[in-house]
């Protein structure tokens, strides 16, 4: 398993319109990915799940990436990350 973490910086939180291109990204992955914040996680391929979480500006999420790909699929997800919330 690979461990992304990052940090919503956007003031406004984790916005439907960012949720739904990071869901588009992991939707990707034949990997399990999922994503935290702190006690809570959910499958970050669901945008109900990634919404769920509430991300506010400051918090720091985490994505848990699962399976034979992990290591590749954890790359390109965190480049993806790093353009869209600047890890």
């Amino acid at each position: 398993m690979v461990k992304l973490e990052f940090l919503v910086k956007d003031p406004a939180g984790l916005l439907p319109e960012a949720a739904g291109k990071l869901v588009k990204e992991a939707i990707h992955c034949t990997s399990k990915v999922q994503i935290r914040k702190g006690e809570k996680s959910g499958d970050a391929k669901l945008i109900f799940h990634v919404l769920s979480l509430s991300a506010k500006a400051g918090d720091r999420l985490e994505l848990l990436v699962e399976g034979e790909k992990e290591q590749e699929e954890a790359e390109r997800l965190k480049e993806f990350v790093g353009t869209m919330f600047r890890s």
